[in-house]
C-alpha cells in the first residue's frame, strides 16, 4: 500500500509542474514576456539589467508571440518558428492593432530571429532620413533639444561585461563616461531622451521609404545602436514586418547593474517599476 501510494504522489506531483509548465507558457504566450536588456543601445531610457514584462496583447498576435527557448548549456534551441511557424508569412496578426510612432517594442529580427528592443520612429509609408544626427521624418525635421549630459561608471556592465562608449573617451576604468544628451520629439508629441556619443556614419542617411506594413526603428543611444539605418543582411535590422512585432514595453519591473540580478548590492532601486516614455 506504502509502494501505491508514493507511486501515487509521485504522479500527482509530476501532472502539478506539467500543468504549471502549460500555464506559464500560456500566459508568455498570450499576455507578457519577460525581457532582460542585454545592450546600451536604449540608453538612457533601458539601462543594461533592466528587467520588463513585454505586453503582447498591444499588437494583438502572430508566429512572433510564441515564445523561444534558447538554453545553450544544455543544449535547447527552440524558436518561435518551430512552435507557431504555420502562421508565420502573411505578415497579419489576429486581434491586430497598429502600433504607434514612439513605442519601445520588442520585435524578432527578420533575419536571424533574436529579439530586439528600439524605439519606432517610422511608419508605413513615411519618408526617414538622418541629417547630421537628426531625425526627418516626410522632409520634416524632429524636435531636437539639448538637455545636458548622461553620466556612468566606465566599467564593465552586465553578465556580458559590456564596456560603455563614452563622448569624452578614452576614459580610464571607474572614471566618469559623459554623453550629451537631447529631448526628442516625434510629430505625434512623444518626447524622450536620445544621447551622442560622437559625429559618425550613421548621423547622416539617405531617405528610407518605409513599406506598406513594416515599421523603422532606431535606439535612443543614437551611436551605438544597430537599427534600420541598416539592412538586416548586412547585420543591422532594416524594415521590420508587422507580424515580427512581440509586444510593448511600458514599464521596467527591477533592475540590476551588476553581472548577476543575485548580487543585490548592484540593484537601482529607483528604478523599480518605473514607467518608460
Amino acid at each position: 500500500m506504502a509502494s501505491k501510494a508514493s507511486s501515487g504522489g509521485f504522479v500527482e506531483t509530476v501532472k502539478t509542474v506539467v500543468y504549471a509548465l502549460l500555464i506559464a507558457g500560456v500566459f508568455r504566450t498570450l499576455f507578457f514576456q519577460p525581457f532582460w536588456i542585454p545592450s546600451g543601445s536604449m540608453k538612457d531610457t533601458l539601462l543594461i539589467g533592466d528587467f520588463l514584462f513585454v505586453n503582447k496583447m498591444a499588437y494583438g498576435y502572430s508566429y512572433a508571440s510564441c515564445p523561444s527557448v534558447r538554453i545553450p548549456s544544455i543544449g535547447i534551441d527552440i524558436d518561435a518558428e518551430d512552435i507557431c511557424g504555420i502562421f508565420d508569412g502573411d505578415n497579419e496578426r489576429f486581434l491586430g492593432s497598429e502600433p504607434e510612432r514612439g513605442d519601445i517594442v520588442v520585435f524578432r529580427h527578420p533575419v536571424n530571429g533574436s529579439d530586439f528592443i528600439k524605439r519606432l520612429i517610422g511608419l508605413p509609408g513615411d519618408r526617414v532620413q538622418v541629417r547630421d544626427g537628426r531625425i526627418f521624418i516626410n522632409d520634416e525635421p524632429v524636435g531636437l533639444e539639448p538637455d545636458g549630459t548622461f553620466e556612468e561608471i566606465a566599467r564593465p556592465q552586465g553578465p556580458q561585461g559590456v564596456r560603455p562608449r563614452c563622448a569624452n573617451g578614452p576614459v580610464g576604468e571607474g572614471g566618469t563616461c559623459i554623453k550629451e544628451k537631447f529631448v526628442e520629439t516625434l510629430p505625434n508629441g512623444v518626447s524622450h531622451s536620445v544621447l551622442n556619443i560622437t559625429s559618425q556614419g550613421s548621423d547622416n542617411t539617405p531617405v528610407y521609404t518605409v513599406p506598406e506594413g513594416h515599421y523603422f526603428f532606431m535606439g535612443d543611444n543614437r551611436d551605438n545602436s544597430a537599427d534600420s539605418r541598416v539592412p538586416s543582411v548586412a547585420g543591422g535590422v532594416g524594415f521590420v514586418p508587422f507580424e515580427n512585432l512581440v509586444g510593448r514595453a511600458d514599464r521596467v519591473i527591477f533592475s540590476s547593474a551588476g553581472r548577476s540580478m543575485l548580487y543585490f548590492w548592484t540593484w537601482r532601486g529607483d528604478r523599480f517599476f518605473e514607467a518608460l516614455d
